[in-house]
């Protein structure tokens, strides 16, 4: 039950977390003071970054529970979040964005892309943004990003293609990406954050969100080739890796690992001791690596702690907001507000909620995915997608209003697939 009269630490949490929504859209600021203000550059490089974010506030908001309550109480707080699903995401991303499983997943990819029927660079960008987001299923989402991410800023966006056509990539790989990794209860963040605690299990998943997700998924990336057929057609075939190919049993021995973490999701204990057994197996066979992604993943894994920290004291007025809501209000609420923040806190923050539907957790769910491409704050591989491809852009930046046009049509095929099929 929440409190009829909120506690200055709820209403502090509150004010903090407005203003960490704000602060996502401000970045471009402290990077901005980061070039006029050099005495001071790390600092506002550092609060420039999306990721940062929610961790840096949800340190002010233990400071302030500090000052509030005593040390006592602020260290319970901390000490009772479940920080299980921002540990996976950092073991997951590391091993899975590894190069021997990016190996195996390129090669799939390159190979499916020779045999099809069409011209190499079409076929590429069909399978880039239809068959790795649902790759992503399997070996989690981040890793799908970073596996997309990777070969697009090597293939698509290594020539002199048109904005138009990398803002629409993006746009459909987000919203891809965020929906398709839905087949699974534990690649996707916003389905983790709910999946153990609803007892939602793989069958759930594919006949409530999988098969749905994997048509409007395949519709995206067949109407964006389809819109830039002309500009794909002139892009050459997928070069192979540069790179001196990985042995055979290095590579299995690493899907092992990966498959060791996966299976051993909702225990931290386990596969943080696996992470660390698979670090070692990295330094021992080093020329076989590719250096490993530890600061994106910290990174995206710190994004998503703050995140449980801030939203933990948010059920006061969730809970009244939310039980006020049909299964279709929901549904739309929750696609316009993943905008604003990371849908895994939106999801959440509905798994604190008792009481609520079955027909109403759905909606809640697939709102939050449907809404997971539309910025970069909106799902939590985002900004590594983000890390990863604003290189090939102008000024090194995705501008956040042109990725939300060009999110805006994808996402509109989320919608129609999971309300209307």
């Amino acid at each position: 039950m929440t409190n009829a009269t909120p506690t200055a630490v709820q209403i502090l949490a509150a004010v903090l977390f407005a203003l960490a929504l704000v602060h996502t859209f401000s970045t471009k600021i402290f990077e901005h003071l980061a070039h006029t203000r050099p005495r001071h550059a790390g600092l506002f490089h550092l609060l420039g970054e999306v990721e940062v974010v929610f961790g840096f506030w949800a340190l002010v908001l233990v400071v302030g529970m500090f000052a509030l309550e005593g040390s006592t109480a602020a260290t319970h707080y901390v000490d009772t979040r479940n920080y299980t699903e921002p540990l996976f995401v950092f073991a997951i991303m590391v091993v899975a964005a590894s190069r021997p499983v990016l190996q195996v997943a390129g090669d799939l990819v390159r190979g499916i892309a020779r045999v099809l029927p069409v011209p190499a660079g079409v076929a590429l960008y069909v399978l880039l943004l239809g068959l790795v987001p649902l790759l992503g299923s399997f070996i989690t989402e981040p890793a799908a990003m970073t596996l997309a991410a990777l070969m697009l800023r090597d293939s698509v966006f290594a020539g002199t293609t048109s904005a138009r056509l990398r803002y629409a990539t993006v746009g459909v790989l987000f919203v891809n990406i965020s929906i398709g990794g839905t087949l699974t209860p534990f690649a996707a963040p916003p389905v983790l954050m709910v999946a153990g605690v609803w007892q939602w299990d793989m069958g759930f998943m594919l006949s409530n969100f999988g098969w749905k997700a994997a048509l409007a998924v395949a519709l995206n990336a067949a109407l964006a080739a389809l819109l830039f057929r002309r500009e794909l057609a002139a892009l050459p075939a997928a070069a192979k890796s540069a790179e001196e190919p990985v042995p055979l049993l290095v590579v299995a021995v690493h899907l092992l690992f990966l498959a060791g973490v996966v299976v051993f999701a909702h225990h931290p204990a386990i596969f943080m001791g696996l992470l660390l057994f698979f670090l070692g197996f990295t330094t021992a066979y080093a020329r076989h690596q590719s250096p490993l992604i530890l600061k994106e993943a910290l990174l995206v894994a710190f994004f998503l702690a703050g995140l449980v920290v801030l939203g933990g004291l948010q059920q006061w007025w969730l809970q009244p907001l939310l039980l006020r809501m049909d299964a279709d209000a929901v549904f739309y609420g929750a696609t316009a507000l993943t905008a604003f923040t990371d849908n895994a806190a939106l999801t959440y923050l509905g798994s604190l909620v008792p009481g609520l539907s079955p027909e109403f957790k759905i909606a809640l769910v697939a709102g939050a995915v449907t809404g997971g491409g539309l910025t970069v704050v909106a799902n939590a591989p985002n900004p590594a997608g983000v890390a990863i491809l604003r290189g090939r852009f102008e000024d090194q930046t995705i501008n956040p209003l042109y990725l939300l046009l060009a999110a805006l049509p994808p996402t509109l095929v989320a919608v129609l697939a999971f309300r209307l099929l």
